[in-house]
């Protein structure tokens, strides 16, 4: 017999198993040796590009309380942007008024979020709800190319999938805004779909703690230009209670005087500006 032919291998004599086992593990050790250097790039990496929560909980603070947040680069690319655009605005505003001195601009990547929520600001005073939402559309029309609205009405038809679509990249691109957020089921015209952003704690409504600000800067501009300019319905729910909001991308908007923030008082507590014997913000007035 064949088999009988082969010697029987000394105990000590490294057999396939042995050689099986020890490639393995040798396999599983730069395994975890890359892995660790994977980890390690994507927290250096972390800190110069995308930076987020800085709270231990790595959520939204509690309410009463405000968020801490890493800005990286492309954060602070975004404020500075939008920033400067607004400057433009209120540097216009403060020249007609003749009742402010015009700031100096800040170099690329000085701004953070707080001078950001500081130009916002200058750019609501001395202007009606209506005004303050025009300057928002303008801002954004500059920022885009020339024909970017047709574009994107024919890449993205008011369809379940663009709804989806558009849903799932303002997570990534809106962080730097609003925080944190997810892609919830929603309920539009009767169907079900994941068009839905549940934004946990606005960071834009915590740092300016105002009603008017939320409502004409954020809520009616992004509204209107979604839906006008680029023929994709959204409905922004903000919840001045726990400051979350909710974003429906393919519901149409209602008209403000139905939308239940047209009646939302203000932020006593926190805004700087309210107006406590108001039944309404007063910056809510057309």
């Amino acid at each position: 017999m064949v088999l009988l032919s082969i010697p029987t291998l000394p105990s000590s004599y490294p057999t396939l198993n042995n050689y099986t086992f020890n490639y393995r593990s040798q396999r599983q050790s730069q395994s975890q040796s890359q892995n660790q250097n994977q980890r390690r790039c994507v927290k250096i990496h972390s800190k110069v590009i995308r930076c987020g929560i800085a709270e231990p909980s790595g959520e939204p603070a509690p309410l009463g309380q405000k968020t801490k947040y890493n800005d990286g680069l492309f954060e602070k690319a975004f404020m500075t942007l939008f920033a400067r655009k607004m400057e433009n605005f209120a540097a216009k505003s403060a020249s007609k008024n003749g009742s402010q001195k015009e700031e100096k601009k800040k170099g690329w990547f000085e701004y953070d979020y707080d001078s950001f929520v500081h130009v916002s600001r200058k750019v609501m005073q001395g202007r009606s709800r209506l005004q303050q939402q025009q300057v928002v559309r303008e801002v954004l029309m500059s920022m885009l190319p020339p024909g970017a609205p047709a574009q994107f009405r024919k890449l993205f038809p008011p369809t379940k999938w663009a709804a989806e679509f558009n849903a799932a990249i303002t997570v990534p691109f809106f962080f730097w805004l609003v925080g944190p957020s997810e892609v919830v089921e929603v309920e539009v015209g009767g169907v079900k779909q994941k068009s839905g952003v549940h934004i946990k704690k606005c960071r834009y409504l915590e740092n300016s703690g105002c009603v008017g600000m939320c409502v004409n800067m954020c809520k009616i501009p992004t509204q209107d230009f979604f839906t006008n300019e680029f023929g994709l319905p959204l409905t922004m729910n903000p919840n001045f209670e726990d400051m979350s909001c909710e974003m429906v991308y393919g519901q149409v908007p209602p008209p403000f005087e139905e939308d239940p923030v047209a009646k939302q008082p203000c932020l006593a507590d926190i805004c700087t500006i309210a107006n406590p014997s108001s039944s309404f913000c007063p910056k809510l007035q057309a």
